[in-house]
């Protein structure tokens, strides 16, 4: 739905929710009229049913007003007396016209001096349960998102098994596209698997403006845009077409911004012309091939280098290390030689894109490639197209067609096109194991989620005892920064005994007193 139709559909619920009440004002004291002015008519409402008037801004906060509107509604008629499960459940199951039926047929009266506490302990327990997790929903999808890194393809700089905090009010928390959806899980159901959400209606795109703009080299999570599996790792071949919101969550480093231009040479990333400079924290693997002198690489051995993901191949090893590593393992008296595995420059791959067999591109020697910028126009060819196409159709929403060397944008013929939004680079470190831009393109600023800030867990499946599984030293520690990561538990651990020594304290004091 665009903006026009939502502002219309928010003007249909206005005269609907008039027509429901308007006697229910009247009966509470207050004008008919109030029922039908947008906004003021909610304050006065909150009034009405005791409640707080900032209850009004959650009530046009997207996805947290669905979980808001069975709240007014079974408010709104415990205040005219109806206090009965029946009542409630009536409000809820006939969304909110219930009111209707008390509006027009039964007499009621209004109750003003009624309590806000709940007649039974059941329905505080349902009060209670209720308002956490509209309080959960509104910290989860507009302040910060737990997130598992599930693959390695940021190795070194974040692992399979942390646990992240992502920060939505970084680049600005988008708001949810998806209207009907369970809270606080993504696009499957947990245990069962199944859809977690409906695909209509959907709201316009929104951002709340952050306070900073993504930066060359930061990590950041985003909305997979070419997704269409139906949950994370599934592998049934079955394919679904998903809103943003709803695809599967991906994180990589930025490694260009719009308006760059990039270029991979043997393996390394170039940024208008320049070698980029990595973070002291990232550590750039590739896959090497390594020939020992008969002799098999123990695990200990393996562990000195580095070395989380390899392959033995009897003769010789696949090992991805890093340069430096690399460098460190040629000097071992067990090994005859190390080589990187990287394809030659004007190799074809067509997973690479734009897969055209005009570029002749590989992962390892790849580009130059513009990154588009939001207000930037660009030439439209045979040869640019390629690079463009998703973009135009699919990302900003355009008709192409294209008869022989015409190409037509919502049936105007064209030679040139001015991009909507930002568009942005992301790669994996893991350079030979990181599915990234480099097979799928661009990452619009629509599918960005937020920047991971925090690692509050860290767990190595490969440890032998919970003692080992838990890596103790990541815990607590920041997901930027430079130099070694700092690990702040023992601090938390210490500000919560304070915290409780200090509650337990003045509890004492008030008991004496």
């Amino acid at each position: 739905m665009t903006m026009i139709e939502w502002f219309i559909f928010f003007l249909i619920i206005q005269v609907i929710h008039f027509f429901g009440t308007w006697k229910l004002y009247k009966k509470a004291g207050r004008k008919s009229w109030e029922a039908i002015v947008p906004i003021y008519n909610a304050i006065v409402l909150m009034k009405i049913i005791k409640r707080p008037t900032w209850w009004v801004i959650l009530l046009f906060i997207p996805i947290i007003n669905l979980l808001m509107f069975p709240v007014i509604w079974v408010e709104t008629v415990r205040s005219f007396g109806k206090y009965k499960t029946i009542d409630s459940i009536l409000a809820v199951a006939t969304l909110g016209f219930y009111s209707y039926y008390l509006n027009y047929i039964e007499k009621v009266a209004y109750i003003e001096d009624r309590s806000l506490k709940s007649r039974t302990e059941l329905g505080e327990w349902v009060s209670s349960i209720v308002f956490a997790i509209i309080a959960a929903t509104l910290v989860h999808t507009y302040i910060m998102q737990p997130y598992t890194i599930p693959t390695s393809s940021l190795e070194k700089s974040l692992l399979i098994g942390d646990f992240l905090f992502v920060s939505k009010f970084h680049y600005g928390a988008r708001a949810p596209m998806t209207t009907v959806a369970a809270p606080m899980v993504h696009d499957s159901l947990p245990f069962i698997g199944k859809k977690s959400y409906l695909q209509k209606p959907q709201l316009p795109y929104f951002r709340i403006p952050g306070f900073q703009n993504i930066k060359r080299n930061e990590i950041v999570v985003f909305s997979w845009p070419v997704d269409t599996v139906q949950r994370f790792f599934d592998t049934s071949n079955i394919h679904i077409k998903k809103p943003i919101d709803k695809k599967s969550n991906y994180v990589k480093r930025c490694v260009g911004i719009p308006g760059d231009s990039l270029e991979i040479r043997d393996g390394y990333i170039y940024i208008n012309g320049d070698k980029t400079v990595l973070p002291d924290r990232a550590k750039t693997q590739y896959m090497h091939k390594v020939v020992t002198k008969g002799q098999q690489l123990s695990g200990a051995t393996l562990k000195r280098y580095g070395v989380t993901e390899g392959r033995n191949f009897g003769e010789y090893y696949n090992l991805n290390l890093t340069d430096e590593n690399a460098e460190k393992l040629k000097n071992n008296p067990l090994i005859t030689s190390v080589t990187k595995q990287l394809t030659p420059s004007g190799t074809y791959n067509s997973r690479v894109f734009p897969h055209n067999e005009q570029y002749a591109w590989s992962d390892d020697n790849y580009g130059p490639i513009y990154i588009p910028k939001a207000g930037k126009t660009v030439a439209l060819n045979s040869e640019s197209l390629p690079f463009y196409k998703r973009i135009i159709e699919v990302y900003e929403n355009n008709n192409l067609t294209v008869n022989g060397d015409e190409i037509f944008i919502n049936g105007k013929l064209t030679t040139e096109y001015t991009f909507k939004q930002d568009y942005y680079w992301m790669m994996g470190d893991n350079r030979h194991n990181s599915e990234d831009a480099r097979y799928w393109g661009y990452v619009p600023f629509d599918h960005v989620v937020g920047k991971p800030v925090f690692i509050w867990f860290s767990w190595d499946t490969n440890g032998e005892g919970i003692a080992e599984k838990i890596r103790w030293e990541r815990v607590f520690t920041t997901v930027h920064g430079s130099g070694k990561p700092v690990s702040y538990l023992y601090y938390f651990i210490g500000a919560l005994v304070l915290w409780f020594g200090y509650s337990t304290y003045r509890k004492r004091k008030r008991e004496e007193g």
